[in-house]
């Protein structure tokens, strides 16, 4: 991905970028997001909160929308299972509508829309990777294979490891990431919560949650 952002798009003001949340309130879940994407080749994973939620074995808050992630390069793949559908790039408080190649290079954010209702249904992050290596977009130092940092609920639902979801999650600690945080700990292996550690020390020196793990 570019660091900078492309021309064009839509500004948004404080108040539209509050009125997005409602056209995210037909969101998939993630059975009906993984059953899109059934026998599809590229690998995949549930983000963010409802990965946790996946990893935790139940729903534990309500998630305003839904977030997956995919290596960069396999974004076309993906593209094809929705036809009918188009894709919005989203960053920095700017959407770019329907966005074209030069706008996917240099924003990481994709927000899959119906165009029948406007609504929101899924949002898809490009990762950067290095063929079957998944690179992290906050620290390129990180790495792993993608058959470590994918694990599978029973039902075969593919999210990422919890310790690389609280990763991302620890750059803002917002009061939800705090709360994911507080919720998910418990459950991790000491190996997991190791990790963590580890990563944060690398990431974020001296983050608070280094206190608790």
């Amino acid at each position: 991905m570019s660091d900078q952002l492309p021309s064009g798009g839509i500004e948004l003001s404080p108040d539209e970028i509050e009125a997005l949340h409602a056209r995210w309130s037909s969101c998939w879940s993630p059975s009906e997001v993984a059953q899109q994407l059934a026998g599809i080749s590229t690998p995949w994973y549930v983000a963010a909160g409802w990965a946790l939620d996946l990893f935790r074995g139940r729903q534990t808050r309500a998630h305003g929308d839904i977030e997956i992630a995919i290596p960069a390069s396999s974004f076309p793949e993906v593209r094809n299972r929705f036809p009918g559908y188009v894709f919005d790039a989203a960053g920095s408080g700017r959407i770019w509508e329907d966005a074209t190649p030069e706008v996917l290079d240099a924003v990481h954010q994709t927000w899959l829309r119906d165009p029948a209702t406007g609504s929101y249904l899924l949002d898809v992050f490009r990762e950067p990777h290095d063929g079957d290596i998944w690179i992290c977009r906050r620290d390129e130092r990180i790495r792993r294979s993608y058959s470590d940092i994918i694990h599978r609920t029973q039902d075969g639902i593919p999210y990422l490891a919890p310790e690389l979801v609280l990763l991302f999650k620890a750059k803002h600690a917002r009061r939800k990431d705090q709360a994911d945080f507080d919720a998910t700990v418990p459950h991790m292996t000491s190996a997991q919560r190791e990790t963590l550690a580890q990563l944060l020390t690398r990431a974020h020196p001296g983050h608070p949650w280094l206190a608790d793990l």
